[in-house]
């Protein structure tokens, strides 16, 4: 067998502003996916059918607040403000979850408030074939700080909506960690607006389930807003691991980074990373980059990796967008072995080099910790 990987010159493509797509929150409007459309064709739509009907029971999975528990809010019932001030189903699977979640769940940081502890939420699946819909809505107030983090685990099928909003002059960070077992199923929409002069750090960590496609949307819609977009994936034998990512540049004198960055091993390891930006009219004075890096360590994996890029003003101070994906760098494998490091130790330190870049941007020594003995197991899995 021979690794097949897809390497992808950055081109420009028209991306769908959210003013153009339809605004419905009703499953059947969107149909059934197939697999041939534009979003789900590098997706293995046969393993998600059971997330494109509502849950039911909706027992497939429980919440525990580990820390923070003050700033959960009362549930949000449908039309709840700020349930729906900004999100709008993109998909069948946002939609059904809309649906099917019932009351959502209300992470709040009050005004000017600077929370200095993260804010943990569990999410634990109840089994394999289990089902569960969510709606959660994460909301900073003006001028406040707090780090969100959601970590998934366990096993079930798993359709989740997350609605962030950062108001004027807020910093906060969101991180989703999935550490599934390998039977899990999890589809999810995160969709964001960052106010004037806010600040939005959101991290996508993917290291386990059997399909996972958790899919941030991104819009910097106040002037002066920044966002930092980070992802980190390792795929094994037999895992899909996906994240179609959307950066909207809307206000003038916006930022934006996008820097996702996978590895894979094993037969039919895949991984799939679509990257757009769009720099609106409106956005002028915009710094926008986006990158996309993956390295395929044993044969029979497959990274998809595209970047789109569309400008709709000359007026801005920077935009670019890269993807590579290959296998291990000679030269630097060459340079650690000539220093009397084994090859076996050398490979190793360069992945966990390679990812490190991004575990470290967390800023939570816990759960970078966390992710590092992850590395490191997947690692010592490696046939050489």
């Amino acid at each position: 067998m021979t690794t097949a990987y897809t390497e992808v010159e950055p081109a420009f493509v028209p991306v769908q502003t959210r003013s153009e797509r339809p605004r419905s929150f009703e499953p059947e409007d969107f149909g059934t996916p197939n697999g041939r459309e534009v979003n789900w064709k590098h997706t293995p739509v046969a393993q998600l059918t059971g997330l494109f009907t509502p849950a039911g029971a909706n027992d497939g999975v429980t919440y525990d607040i580990e820390s923070g528990d003050r700033f959960i809010g009362a549930p949000l019932a449908t039309g709840s403000a700020p349930r729906g001030e900004f999100f709008v189903p993109e998909d069948i699977v946002a939609a059904v979850a809309w649906q099917g979640a019932g009351e959502g769940m209300h992470v709040r940081i009050p005004r000017d408030e600077e929370v200095g502890e993260p804010i943990l939420v569990t999410v634990t699946g109840q089994g394999a074939d289990r089902r569960a819909d969510a709606h959660i809505v994460i909301e900073a107030l003006e001028n406040s700080s707090a780090t969100v983090v959601l970590r998934h685990r366990g096993s079930a099928q798993y359709a989740q909506n997350v609605e962030i909003i950062a108001r004027a002059g807020a910093r906060l960070t969101v991180i989703s960690v999935q550490r599934w077992d390998d039977d899990a199923v999890h589809a999810a929409s995160h969709q964001a607006r960052v106010d004037k002069d806010a600040f939005l750090k959101h991290f996508v960590i993917s290291f386990g389930g059997g399909v996972v496609r958790v899919n941030p949307n991104v819009e910097l819609a106040g002037a002066g807003a920044e966002g930092r977009m980070y992802g980190l994936s390792y795929a094994d034998a037999g895992q899909h691991l996906e994240s179609q990512v959307y950066l909207h540049h809307k206000g003038p004198h916006t930022t934006g980074d996008v820097l996702y960055k996978g590895a894979l091993q094993g037969e039919s390891a895949h991984s799939v990373w679509i990257g757009d930006v769009l720099i609106g009219p409106d956005a002028t004075g915009t710094d926008s980059y986006e990158a996309n890096r993956n390295l395929v360590l044993t044969e029979g994996a497959r990274a998809d990796s595209i970047p789109n890029l569309e400008i709709q003003t000359g007026d801005i101070q920077g935009a670019g967008h890269a993807s590579a994906t290959g296998r291990f760098d000679d030269e630097q494998l060459f340079y650690l072995q000539a220093r009397g490091i084994s090859e076996e130790e050398a490979r190793r330190l360069v992945v966990l080099g390679f990812l490190s870049d991004i575990v470290q941007r967390l800023g939570i020594p816990e759960i970078e910790t966390e992710l590092l003995s992850a590395i490191e197991t997947e690692l010592s899995e490696v046939t050489a």
